[in-house]
């Protein structure tokens, strides 16, 4: 054998002899001029025979008339007899017919090279079946979890992924793609359809029509052009904008909660993609306006409904068309009958001038006064408003103070420290 089972000990030798030998050549030089200088407890053939003394094992290489090599002595001895041994062995001075020379490099404790080994290994098993587990404490989230993704859902002819509430509910919330349904019924949301493409299905249109919608889109341009088409084909009652550049499917819990409770009315979204537009208007009045010539003449509310359509408008040039100023539209829209202004032309109206207006119900201003006479002037409670729009950052106090006169909706720059928002009242934020 190499060694035994019970080798503590291996030495390691190197041999150089001026001449040509052979491995025998080596060996019987240990044995023979190592016979007797011992003593009879360290004569090696002894201790080969009561398994203490492991093989000899010889490398020897010639090259150029010379010898080199390597000798391997596996020991079962304790620490001071291998030493003896091992110091033994270099008095040989002479391999067969040459003469040579043997050092010791050093010996090798193998108890504690298989040690290492064994920490090696560990480490190695340790990171191969190392993977996290469920946290105890997270055991029934986790259950909870899966029962949610498996009740996912495809409704109608097109397939389309909902979660299991969707049919129920009297609301929805159109997503892009399965995966964003998914993340949604982990946070606990299970009336989300997937639209999956630009292109919309007729089950979600005819859902958006008949059901409370809103919108919850990806952050970038994809999720643009599914609103935009949204818009064109079906109803939308609000949008819900997650951070810009983000995924729905990559939100956290509270990141959807918030970008939920955050929605806007679709109302706003429409005036505010023509917002840039309308201020060109606003403030220079004396920039001339295309207007078409007299022969097809369009009420206000049509006039109205082109621009929020469209949301680039393109101006051209034609023979047919009159340039007028923007005073001359104004005298010919205030001919057409009247029509009740929008929620955004009170804001456009109110902002950085510093003042309250309460609306009414047909949308007409009910009351204005600066937003510093508001706790020293008592607006009438005996009269009913429909909402109110405020160039002020509202807090939760002045947010209690509106909602007792009964209105349904406030527009504000911002809304800070709101801890309860009363359930009657929209809260619009504009920038």
């Amino acid at each position: 054998m190499y060694e035994q089972e019970t080798t503590k000990y291996r030495i390691h030798l190197t041999v150089q002899a001026e001449g040509v030998v052979d491995r025998s050549d080596v060996v019987g030089a240990i044995f023979g001029q190592i016979e007797g200088l011992l003593g009879s407890e360290m004569e090696l053939r002894e201790l080969q025979r009561q398994g203490r003394l492991g093989r000899i094992d010889v490398r020897v290489i010639s090259k150029q008339g010379r010898s080199s090599g390597e000798i391997l002595v596996s020991t079962s001895l304790d620490r001071a007899e291998t030493a003896i041994l091992a110091a033994s062995m270099e008095t040989i001075s002479r391999v067969g017919p040459c003469a040579a020379q043997v050092q010791v490099q050093n010996i090798e404790d193998i108890r504690v090279t298989k040690r290492n080994q064994i920490i090696e290994r560990a480490k190695a098993l340790l990171l191969e079946f190392e993977e996290p587990g469920i946290d105890p404490d997270s055991l029934i989230d986790a259950v909870r979890e899966s029962q949610r993704i498996e009740k996912i859902e495809t409704i109608g002819q097109d397939n389309a992924p909902a979660g299991p509430n969707v049919l129920q509910s009297d609301a929805i919330i159109v997503v892009e793609g399965r995966a964003d349904v998914i993340n949604l019924l982990r946070a606990g949301i299970k009336n989300a359809i997937a639209v999956e493409g630009t292109s919309v299905p007729a089950t979600i249109i005819n859902m958006c029509h008949k059901k409370t919608a809103t919108a919850f889109l990806d952050g970038d341009r994809g999720g643009d052009l599914i609103l935009r088409e949204l818009l064109e084909v079906t109803d939308i009652d609000f949008v819900a904008f997650p951070p810009r550049g983000e995924s729905v499917e990559d939100l956290s819990r509270k990141e959807i909660i918030k970008s939920l409770r955050n929605k806007v009315p679709i109302e706003y979204v429409l005036e505010d993609r023509v917002a840039e537009y309308l201020s060109s208007h606003d403030k220079g009045q004396n920039h001339p306006i295309k207007v078409e010539s007299p022969k097809k003449q369009e009420s206000a509310s049509e006039v109205q409904e082109e621009i929020l359509v469209s949301s680039e408008p393109e101006i051209v040039s034609e023979p047919a068309e009159t340039i007028v100023s923007a005073s001359e539209v104004q005298e010919e829209v205030s001919e057409l009958p009247y029509q009740p202004r929008s929620v955004f032309t009170h804001i456009s109206e109110v902002r950085e001038r510093g003042v309250i207006r309460m609306l009414s119900g047909e949308g007409d201003v009910a009351l204005e006064m600066p937003v510093s006479q508001i706790e020293d002037s008592a607006i009438p409670d005996d009269q009913t408003f429909q909402g109110a729009v405020i160039d002020q950052e509202v807090n939760q106090q002045l947010l209690d103070q509106l909602s007792l006169l009964g209105i349904k909706f406030l527009a504000a720059p911002s809304f800070t420290g709101i801890v309860r928002r009363p359930a009657s009242v929209r809260l619009i934020p504009f920038r």
